[in-house]
C-alpha cells in the first residue's frame, strides 16, 4: 500500500474512486454517516463537497493505493476550525475505510498509522474519533492504542436505518519538539 496525502486538486481527480469506495463501505454495512443503498451520484456530491475543506487546510484526506494506482483505502483528519482559538492541539480522525476486495491487508491499520503520523508532525497531540459500537473498527483502534472514553447509546442510524451506539476513542500523539 502506497498513502497519498491528496491536495485539492488531486481530490478532484480521485472523486470517482472514492466515491465507489464509499458506496462500497456503506453497501458493504459499515456506519460511517450514510443509509444504504449508498448511490454513487450522492457518494461523487459527498466527496466534491470536501475539496474546499482540503484547499482551505480544515480537512487533510489521505488515499491508499494498491498496485495499480487504485485507491483502496481512506482515511481523513478534520482540524478544528480557525475560530476556536481552544482547541489548536487536538484533530477528528474522520472516515478510515478500506474496500471490502481490499481488507485484511493491514491497509487500515497502515492509513491509521499515516494520520497518526501527519498530527504529529502538524503540532496535534489528541485526537479523537468516533465509531459505531460493536463495529470491527472498534478491534483496530483499540489495538493501536486508542483508548476508550465511552459510549453514546441511539446515536446514529446505521446504513439499514436501525439506531445504532457509538464509542468515543481518543489518542495521544507525541508532537515534535519546536
Amino acid at each position: 500500500m502506497r498513502a497519498l496525502r491528496l491536495n485539492a486538486d488531486q481530490l478532484s481527480e480521485r472523486v470517482g474512486e472514492l466515491a465507489e469506495l464509499l458506496a462500497d463501505t456503506v453497501n458493504g454495512g459499515a456506519s460511517v454517516g450514510f443509509l444504504a443503498p449508498c448511490e454513487r451520484e450522492r457518494a461523487v456530491a459527498w466527496w466534491r463537497e470536501r475539496v474546499a475543506a482540503v484547499a482551505a487546510g480544515q480537512l487533510a484526506v489521505w488515499a491508499a493505493l494498491d498496485g495499480t494506482g487504485r485507491t483502496v483505502g481512506t482515511v481523513g483528519l478534520a482540524f478544528p476550525y480557525p475560530g476556536k482559538p481552544n482547541s489548536p492541539h487536538r484533530a477528528e480522525l474522520v472516515k478510515l475505510m478500506v474496500h471490502r476486495e481490499a481488507r485484511g491487508q493491514g491497509i487500515g491499520r497502515g492509513l491509521l498509522a499515516v494520520a497518526e503520523e501527519a498530527a504529529a508532525a502538524a503540532g496535534i497531540t489528541l485526537l479523537h474519533l468516533d465509531t459505531e459500537t460493536d463495529s470491527p473498527a472498534e478491534h483496530l483502534y483499540r489495538s493501536a492504542g486508542w483508548t476508550r472514553a465511552g459510549v453514546i447509546p441511539d446515536y446514529a442510524l446505521d446504513p439499514t436505518g436501525v439506531l445504532r451506539p457509538t464509542t468515543l476513542y481518543y489518542k495521544h500523539v507525541d508532537a515534535p519538539a519546536r
